[in-house]
């Protein structure tokens, strides 16, 4: 069985199972695998089968708890029939490279591959640990893990979800996506704040209302909940096991991943598989303007005393990486990660040792972008290789073709969003004329590219508003307490 404890305190220990449940430990750590010995496998046992196969088995190793006959029922009931590619995350080959694209669910971004996860993860863990208070998720987006929590969680017997977005910080498309969702029992609303601000907050609201009312527990949706973050873990094995399979690679290559990155939990699910014994190369970090991550991870150095860059990659508009938290734990020690928290915390920055960052720079490599590179790069793809990319995977790739060669045997970019998540961003890379509206901008992007609209986002325009609350930070919590009653 595997221990979970926190990162700022290793003698606090749950079952997975109430990691799950609970999202956050009650220190304000983050819950992870006591000893990363205890996932180590062969990963040839993993990568044999299909997604689905994969998935039971990684979730078998993290979560043995759970047992072998109920993985195998949650990840059917989260997977099948679900995604629009057989694959559930396809590679496919772009110029000399390739793409990993996560963007095939419901919702049409990364996060539905563990959003579609998570709420059968923890309706089972209510199950298994006799709990019966309603569990109130509660959650903070840049963009796409709203829309993506709120269509996993939607209807959901013994939950309730309420995500908070950035007021103005997200793409129109997203916003709809949100605002329109259905389930009585989810709702969106917008906060005058950056997505910083709404984390923090949520963060805070653990401590502060564990129980906002009688019988109505909190628990968290955001990869800051291990239950988020383990399904993740998988699409690092199917892209190797595809490649493998194609002929790409040879069996035991290292192969490179270039991951837009913002509150780093995408990046920190291949961590994880790097340490369950897939041979990973490097995981390279690729930052938009709010390059916070690219300094630490040249100078070991975390500020977020920093200008707030509203970019044309939201999701990425990020100053404070949670996730990094789990990698500080397993680099830095308990003690370490403890004080760097509070200095976060109380003066906005912290330095890690030079062995720290040595230990960290050994597999991270951190690169930024501008929006006018992505841009570029996604004009370029196009023009040479008629593939489309939105404007979080074309910040990738822009840092990709920065750092240039490789000694791994292959490089995969993981594109997190269908382009027509950023419509109009995209179309202005194209260099065609702005439309009047999110709708007319995606109709035009296709007239363009010919690339198909994935059927989750064909309709939102035309759905019924449902959420229009817009407050301000310091009313999050007796928002909160109104929407548990």
């Amino acid at each position: 069985m595997i221990n979970y404890i926190s990162t700022r305190d290793p003698s606090h220990k749950v079952t997975s199972s109430k990691a799950i449940l609970s999202g956050q430990a009650p220190d304000g750590g983050l819950y992870i695998p006591e000893d990363p010995e205890s996932i180590r496998c062969d990963y040839h046992d993993i990568i044999s089968g299909d997604f689905r196969s994969m998935a039971k088995a990684v979730w078998n190793i993290f979560f043995p708890e759970y047992g072998e006959e109920r993985i195998s029922e949650l990840v059917e009931r989260s997977y099948l029939n679900k995604f629009s590619s057989p694959a559930i995350t396809p590679v496919v080959s772009v110029g000399d490279d390739y793409i990993l694209e996560l963007y095939h669910g419901p919702t049409s971004a990364f996060k539905d591959v563990a959003l579609s996860a998570l709420p059968n993860l923890l309706t089972a863990a209510r199950e298994m640990n006799d709990f019966t208070d309603e569990i109130m998720i509660l959650t903070a987006t840049s963009g796409d893990t709203g829309s993506a929590a709120l269509c996993g969680f939607g209807g959901v017997p013994g939950t309730r979800i309420v995500v908070f977005y950035p007021h103005g910080g997200v793409s129109e498309t997203q916003r709809l996506q949100m605002v329109t969702a259905p389930g009585d029992n989810a709702s969106a609303c917008a906060i005058r704040g950056n997505f910083d601000d709404a984390q923090t907050s949520v963060k805070a609201l653990f401590r502060a209302i564990p129980h906002p009312v009688s019988g109505v527990s909190l628990s968290s949706a955001n990869s800051i909940n291990i239950g988020r973050l383990v399904p993740q873990v998988v699409y690092y094995f199917s892209a190797y096991s595809q490649l493998l399979k194609a002929g790409k690679i040879n069996d035991g290559d290292k192969i490179d991943f270039v991951v837009p990155t913002g509150n780093f939990g995408d990046i920190m699910a291949g961590w994880f598989a790097l340490k369950m014994g897939l041979p990973v190369g490097k995981l390279i970090c690729a930052s938009n303007r709010n390059d916070v991550l690219t300094e630490f991870l040249e100078t070991g150095h975390y500020d977020r005393r920093r200008e707030f860059h509203k970019t044309t990659s939201p999701s990425m508009d990020i100053l404070v990486s949670s996730n990094l938290e789990r990698l500080l734990y397993y680099v830095c020690g308990a003690e370490h990660t403890r004080e760097y928290m509070k200095a976060l915390s109380e003066c906005g920055e912290y330095t890690i040792t030079e062995s720290e960052l040595s230990e960290i720079r050994s597999i991270f490599k951190g690169v930024c972008a501008s929006d006018d590179e992505g841009a570029a790069a996604i004009r370029s793809v196009f023009d040479a290789e008629h593939y489309l990319m939105d404007t979080h995977t074309s910040i990738a790739w822009a840092c990709k073709e920065k750092l240039g060669s490789s000694d791994a045997a292959a490089t995969v970019v993981l594109s997190t969003a269908s382009p027509y998540k950023f419509s109009r961003a995209v179309l202005e890379a194209l260099g065609e004329e702005l439309m009047e509206s999110d709708e007319a901008n995606m109709n035009r992007v296709f007239e363009v590219t010919g690339a198909p609209v994935p059927e989750g986002l064909a309709g939102i325009f035309s759905r019924e508003i449902r959420s229009r609350d817009v407050i301000d930070i310091a009313e999050m919590k007796d928002y909160v307490i109104a929407k548990s009653k």
